[in-house]
């Protein structure tokens, strides 16, 4: 396999380049397996180099710290001053080659050059860029600069980089002022972009706020009350409460961060009621000064809030000191900062030809590897390209306003909350969360609550339903969302946070339906493992499925695994292996073999077949040597629902494997379930899933 490298630099400070950097990493982390991250100068600020400290945990990168950079800069400013940078450029040449030989793709990230003093008089970036023979991407910052400086600097650098020889991938332009993008882009028309695209990031504030986790930590302040995903607010403002409390509550401002003694004890109560009421903003937090914490009494109070997620903070510092050293503290983002994350990324993909980008800069490195990451960015990938409209049920609970946040942010879906608004807002004041963009219907009030009603009566007056009980199911958030499917009003559905597995499928089994040449609704589970990912079906549904229904699962598997780039090979397992066993769940699954070798005939299936022999190539050879499934399956269709469930849930637990699912297949539109236990990334992952099924109905 061809190696390949890109190399990325800023020319000026706080340009926003690990913006660039992530979505680069993002792009190659959905293609690639083995991708390696350097810096071939750090600062010397005697901490660990903050980009490669993200990188390597953000994406997992197998590689050590000390193998991710080359110099300081103090080394490289004494070497040149010794008129020794061809050593300088030799010993970044064998560090380089060596990640270059043993990873697929090697990122490159330069330091911006006003890093180095003025004994480093040229482009250090691009000479070293030259010298690894690495295509480049350059960055430039837009804060503070008109359309034309920025114009000017865009044609300066452009030739610059075709001047050096290196091969320009692309430049972007990041933190500029959104009033001026259009004039700019007008002006970008004189330049050619078809071959080296410029790219045009906007200033988001918030990118550049500190959270309330980033001041506890440079404030080194002791946590009395939030969880750690509070933390993740942002604090837009600081404010310092030294009136009165009913005058103070004036002067309150959404994001604001209060600073207080902490025996002012009328501050702290009334800036936490002002999170449950609709009349006034939303703080990020309150920390306390001086070392004091509130009375005993006081401290129970608040801790008796429901629902009350809003972060507490203590400093020894006195209120002055503590406000002067909170407009000092940096804005960065960590692998924990989820939600600037997913603004970045949103931001990222939204301005940039990601598809183009992505062929460009790997246009010929081709993996067989998939890992959970490439799979997670493949979903958000084909779930952005057609967004689809999925509806949310269950808005009441917390893990779904926070998942919708994240997926509204990163554009993957256009997200459909039921519920009352007024109280889904408020809800989401009080977690510190954006759900703005999101479209809100309340059931109760709506005007489709009449025709849903209609149309229910009129598909199961058969069955007996009445008006009356038509309209009492439609008051249900799961038959309304449902229903909402089944007319086109949305795309899909998520559901099963706070409802039943029953509460779900009952509701689409009903209204929506299984497609023609399905008898049963079935599941599946995307076992995301370190190298590849597997179909699991059926781990959550069928109890004990007869060989017909058994092979029902298995052909609609197979292509549930074809829609998400899955090779399908199914093994239809048992606790033998082809002529071996016998016994009543023997035949079961030859029969269901049977069945859709007879249904399928292209498709490659094997049954009954042992998991061993199903996954390793090994025992595949002692077993059946012959057979084109046995050890390269990819879909696993368990006997029972019993097998199934311990099986994914062993091979999760044991493994580290990220189970995404279960995803319900064989409906006529998609309706999904989750687990009552899930986290918000499954959610997340979930709604992807959904979209992608959608977009192919």
């Amino acid at each position: 396999m061809k190696s390949d490298s890109l190399y990325i630099s800023a020319l000026e400070p706080a340009t926003g380049s690990l913006i660039i950097t992530m979505g680069i990493m993002e792009l190659l982390k959905g293609k690639l397996s083995r991708v390696a991250f350097f810096r071939p100068v750090i600062d010397d600020h005697g901490e660990r180099d903050h980009d490669i400290s993200f990188v390597l945990e953000k994406y997992s990168l197998d590689m050590d710290y000390k193998d991710a950079y080359g110099f300081s800069t103090h080394e490289v400013e004494k070497l040149i001053a010794e008129n020794r940078f061809s050593y300088f450029i030799e010993s970044l040449l064998e560090k380089f080659k060596k990640l270059e030989r043993a990873y697929d793709f090697v990122v490159v990230e330069g330091l911006n050059n006003s890093s180095f003093s003025q004994t480093v008089d040229f482009d250090i970036n691009l000479t070293i860029a030259q010298n690894l023979g690495t295509p480049y991407i350059s960055i430039l910052k837009g804060k503070n600069k008109d359309a034309v400086e920025i114009f000017d600097e865009i044609s300066i650098e452009t030739d610059s980089i075709k001047n050096s020889g290196c091969v320009h991938i692309a430049t972007f332009v990041n933190r500029i002022d959104p009033k001026i993008v259009n004039e700019l882009r007008g002006n970008l028309l004189s330049l050619d972009t078809k071959k080296t695209p410029v790219y045009l990031l906007e200033e988001v504030s918030e990118l550049d706020i500190p959270t309330v986790a980033e001041i506890k930590k440079n404030l080194g302040c002791i946590q009395i009350l939030g969880e750690e995903e509070d933390l993740r607010r942002v604090a837009r403002q600081s404010k310092i409460a030294a009136m009165k409390l009913e005058n103070f509550l004036e002067y309150i401002e959404d994001g604001d961060l209060i600073i207080v003694p902490g025996d002012r004890s009328d501050i702290i109560i009334g800036s936490l009621s002002s999170v449950f009421s609709k009349n006034y903003p939303t703080i990020s937090g309150i920390l306390l000064t001086g070392g004091l914490l509130p009375h005993k009494s006081i401290k129970e109070l608040f801790s008796g809030f429901e629902s009350c997620t809003m972060p507490i903070l203590s400093v020894e510092d006195d209120t002055y000191t503590t406000a002067m050293k909170v407009q000092d503290v940096p804005a960065t983002i960590t692998p924990q900062s989820d939600r600037k994350i997913a603004l970045a990324m949103g931001l990222f993909s939204s301005n940039v030809d990601t598809n183009y980008l992505g062929d460009k800069i790997v246009s010929d490195i081709v993996s067989d590897t998939i890992t959970p990451i490439m799979f997670e960015f493949g979903l958000f990938e084909r779930a952005r390209a057609n967004k689809q409209r999925i509806v949310l049920p269950e808005s009441g609970d917390e893990r779904i306003l926070r998942a919708t946040e994240i997926l509204l942010r990163r554009d993957v879906a256009d997200v459909i909350l039921l519920g009352d608004e007024k109280e889904i807002h408020k809800k989401s004041r009080v977690l510190g969360i954006d759900i703005s963009k999101a479209t809100f219907i309340n059931p109760k009030t709506s005007h489709l609550m009449e025709k849903y009603i209609n149309v229910f009566y009129e598909l199961r007056k058969k069955k007996g339903l009445t008006l009356d009980i038509a309209k009492q199911s439609l008051e249900l958030d799961s038959y309304f969302a449902t229903m909402m499917v089944h007319c086109g009003d949305a795309d899909g559905m998520v559901s099963g946070a706070i409802h039943t597995t029953q509460d779900t499928i009952r509701p689409a089994l009903q209204i929506i339906k299984t497609k023609p040449d399905i008898s049963i609704v079935s599941s599946v589970f995307f076992m995301c493992l370190d190298t590849k990912v597997l179909v699991y079906g059926d781990c959550a549904v069928n109890q004990d499925p007869n060989a017909e229904q058994l092979a029902q699962i298995a052909m609609t598997s197979s292509q549930t695994a074809k829609i998400f780039g899955i090779e399908p090979r199914v093994a239809m397992l048992s606790y033998s292996t082809g002529d071996s066993g016998k016994g009543d769940d023997v035949e079961k699954v030859r029969e269901g073999a049977k069945i859709v070798k007879e249904n399928m005939p292209d498709l490659l299936v094997e049954g009954p077949i042992q998991y061993d022999a199903a996954i390793d190539e090994k025992v595949a050879k002692t077993k059946l040597p012959n057979s084109k499934v046995a050890g390269k399956a990819t879909v696993f269709i368990f006997p029972d629902l019993n097998t199934g469930n311990n099986t994914y849930k062993a091979v999760q637990r044991s493994s580290g494997a990220i189970a995404i699912g279960p995803v319900l297949q064989g409906l006529n539109k998609p309706v999904n379930d989750l687990s009552r236990g899930c986290l918000v990334a499954d959610i997340i992952n979930t709604v992807a899933i959904t979209a992608i099924q959608a977009q192919g109905e």
